[in-house]
């Protein structure tokens, strides 16, 4: 365990399912939704106050030549994005990672909590596989997007409008994905919260090898509005601030490079994407995560990712809220993911 409560933890785990269901996370879908060798993964050791990192080199070869890959072969002014090269143990883009979203206290909010834990942990497997079926040349990581400060229509505490997981239920996740080898991404929704105090709170999850990181400007609400209500906006300068933090415990833990999955479905939803700072210690991946048809989602990824690159590119997939068009009673299949320009190399089903 990364921490114990201090409190009784199944009346504790009561009172957090008790407040979901009274007001509930508005993240059952978007707030304004679309109606060389092949690479070595670390061998790390941790523990809650020391990280041991076995280092490796980095192969910029096949770094270059899977940066081709990723625009298939025709590189443009803006694809793929020229940054400098990464630490030793990136895991993009040799890798794909593959991942479900959600919260355990809600069906609602993503597969990850909507299934049991067994039967969810072999629906991923069979996505991983079945990703590694579809592109042979790229290992697949399989990965837990947990939602561990979820957006709330009512204020709350501090009125944050926000409400964060308790530390038990981030330990249980960290033991779901040790039983497949899976990392652990932990989201944070804002609300009226500030990431500078969401993100130092995980801190001790944070510093951990296998743990990244996730922000959704989607339900940062800058203009005090309700989350959930309307589509909320992160800037530059936040985006930077996540990255630094994480970028810090790099150097401090000596860890491999960090991934910072930033949601992103609008232009709006970050401003100045152009300001974003790429880092050696840190790999950002711009995720397009809004839900509809194959044409608005593939619209959407043109808009919120292509067009304003910053690092690497993410695209999400509804079971339940992509909309089947007449003919295709199915959502996006994974060749047509495949077929973007550039090609994603985070893969999220909700």
């Amino acid at each position: 365990m990364i921490r114990e409560f201090k409190s009784n933890r199944i009346l504790q785990g009561l009172l957090f399912t008790v407040l979901l269901v009274i007001f509930g996370s508005c993240n059952n879908q978007n707030a304004a939704g679309m109606s060389s060798d092949r690479h070595i993964v670390m061998d790390t050791t941790a523990t809650k106050d020391t990280v041991e990192v076995i280092p490796v080199s980095l192969d910029t070869s096949l770094y270059n030549q899977k940066l081709l890959q990723m625009v298939h072969g025709q590189p443009t002014a803006k694809w793929p994005v020229k940054t400098e090269y990464p630490l030793a143990g990136a895991l993009l883009p040799f890798n794909r990672i593959v991942a479900f979203y959600g919260n355990l206290y809600s069906k609602g909010m993503g597969v990850l909590g909507a299934l049991p834990e067994d039967k969810m942990l072999d629906s991923l497997a069979r996505e991983v596989r079945r990703w590694e079926e579809a592109d042979s040349l790229t290992p697949v990581i399989p990965a837990l997007h947990y939602v561990a400060v979820t957006a709330q229509p009512e204020p709350g505490k501090g009125n944050t409008y926000r409400l964060r997981m308790p530390f038990h239920q981030l330990d249980r996740v960290l033991e779901l994905a040790k039983k497949m080898n899976a990392l652990v991404f932990l989201d944070i929704q804002p609300g009226h919260s500030l990431l500078t105090s969401e993100i130092p709170a995980l801190r001790e999850y944070l510093k951990l090898p296998q743990v990244h990181l996730g922000i959704d400007p989607e339900y940062s609400m800058k203009d005090g509005s309700v989350p959930c209500k309307r589509v909320g906006t992160m800037d530059a300068a936040e985006v930077n601030y996540a990255s630094e933090y994480l970028a810090n415990l790099v150097k401090e833990y000596n860890l491999p490079p960090k991934i910072l999955v930033v949601h992103r479905f609008t232009k709006g939803m970050v401003t100045g994407a152009s300001d974003i700072v790429t880092r050696p210690e840190v790999q950002v991946v711009m995720h397009m995560d809004g839900f509809g048809g194959k044409a608005k989602k593939l619209s959407s990824y043109q808009l919120a990712v292509v067009s304003e690159p910053v690092q690497f590119a993410g695209f999400k997939l509804f079971y339940k809220n992509d909309k089947m068009e007449p003919g295709r009673p199915y959502i996006m299949r994974r060749e047509e993911v495949l077929a973007l320009n550039p090609v994603p190399v985070y893969i999220q089903y909700q």
